[in-house]
């Protein structure tokens, strides 16, 4: 097996387990608030912290990583998501799992950027491609089966489960980075400017899409939050335009291509996360359905993920992006009609 080829594999664990844990504890809410004898409220919390740090820190990070060393970083990453991983599965209450939760998502928005970059830099030019298709159907795939394993884990192993099964990958994937990931740090510059701003425009305007029903729409801290978001946003728009090594660069903008693929993957992860985060819990707290029957029940959408990602990119060679996209648009508005 090539180098190339583990090393691939290796970022392919890192994603599916960054992954895998933005949608895994969703079904198991249930279990979980039983086991911690905890409220709702309090437990939503052990969600919502991953969500938003995973949000705020991954472009920074990602950067922090290309100064310092993509490897050597990375590995921290790992580290870090294997430890909080242990806090929430051995926890003994809500608080501590809340901690372990956001230690995981601090690994996650290290590993989950390096994963893409490492992987896609360790083969030449003409075969990135199909590297970046690959990556991106395991970032699809552990998404959509995070609900399905969720589920199948609680029922037979306990809501722990959840959390401990990640242990073991991530010592697969620390033992193969350590033999095959390189260590030589990078030539990039941090900007640190540019680094705060996005992390404060991300982490605000994240706390008032999770947080914007339960505190208020129209509440002072909800809309206080909107224009610290706004303003820090164009804040750092003036600022990359006027630095040397920006993090993000604002010619990608005039892509229109870039603009529309962007818009469709940020609206496609929108729907993709109302049919696998809201409909289990519909299906475990409104119809009072068992954890792995509500998992079973969302395990189509999950397979069909996997089967048309490696169709819909040869598609997309054949028929160009614009039929491609609108198609798939139009599939997802039939499916939320027929729901």
């Amino acid at each position: 097996m090539k180098k190339s080829t583990k090393v691939i594999s290796m970022m392919m664990i890192g994603i599916f387990l960054c992954m895998l844990d933005t949608t895994v504890m969703n079904i198991a809410l249930p279990a979980i608030q039983v086991g911690l004898a905890t409220d709702l409220a309090h437990l939503s919390w052990a969600l919502n912290i991953y969500t938003v740090l995973f949000a705020s820190l991954t472009i920074p990070l990602g950067r922090v990583a290309d100064v310092w060393g993509r490897g050597r970083v990375y590995l921290i990453g790992l580290a870090l998501f294997g430890l909080g991983s242990v806090i929430s599965g051995l926890c003994g209450n809500v608080d501590v799992l809340i901690v372990g939760r956001a230690v995981q998502s601090l690994g996650a928005a290290v590993v989950f950027p390096a994963s893409m970059t490492i992987g896609i830099q360790s083969v030449p030019l003409n075969k990135r491609v199909g590297v970046i298709a690959e990556l991106g159907v395991m970032q699809g795939l552990a998404a959509a089966l995070g609900p399905t394993i969720g589920g199948a884990v609680t029922q037979f192993l306990g809501w722990r489960g959840i959390f401990l099964m990640n242990v073991p990958l991530v010592l697969v994937a620390f033992v193969g980075c350590v033999a095959w990931l390189s260590w030589r740090r990078g030539q990039a510059k941090l900007d640190l400017a540019g680094s705060a701003l996005i992390m404060v425009t991300l982490l605000s305007l994240t706390l008032v899409l999770v947080k914007g029903n339960a505190w208020g729409w129209t509440s002072q801290l909800i809309i206080g939050l909107m224009a610290l978001s706004g303003l820090a946003l164009v804040t750092f728009i003036w600022t990359e335009a006027h630095v040397d090594q920006p993090m993000v660069p604002l010619a990608l903008f005039k892509n229109r291509q870039f603009n529309g693929a962007s818009l469709a993957t940020v609206l496609s992860g929108v729907f993709m996360v109302g049919l696998l985060v809201l409909m289990p819990s519909f299906f475990t707290k409104v119809q009072n359905q068992t954890e792995l029957l509500a998992a079973i029940m969302i395990t189509p959408a999950s397979m069909m993920i996997f089967i048309f990602s490696p169709i819909s990119g040869f598609l997309l060679s054949k028929l160009g992006p614009r039929r491609v996209i609108f198609s798939g648009s139009l599939a997802m508005m039939a499916g939320y009609a027929v729901l």
